[in-house]
């Protein structure tokens, strides 16, 4: 009897260790930052449509959840191979810019 109640505590054990290994690797894929959240559905949509608009151009690389008081960032690649990181805020209205150089703008423009 004893040697059973061994057994059932070391599957037991096994099993939590198990356990807790995949919660580790779940949280590590997920990155634990939530502001790293991809966009996706109709506020993809609606945020590419924006982003495109602004840049006149260019096809959408990134888009997820803003940061830095934006609601939403957005990387455009344009056709010469520039990158322009866009912050939108709620309504889809560009609020911000960075270039691949560094260079900051801030959305008053008629495009990138």
């Amino acid at each position: 009897m004893r040697h059973t109640m061994r057994w059932v505590v070391i599957g037991a054990a096994a099993v939590a260790v198990v356990a807790a290994g995949t919660g580790v690797a779940i949280a590590a894929a997920q990155g634990g930052d939530s502001s790293q959240q991809p966009l996706s559905g109709s506020t993809l949509d609606r945020a590419t449509e924006a982003a495109l608009a602004y840049t006149g151009g260019g096809s959408v690389t990134e888009a997820e959840v803003g940061d830095q008081g934006a609601a939403y960032d957005v990387a455009v690649t344009r056709d010469d191979g520039s990158v322009a990181d866009l912050r939108l805020d709620s309504s889809f209205a560009v609020i911000g810019e960075e270039h691949d150089s560094g260079e900051a703008g801030t959305g008053t423009a008629a495009g990138g």
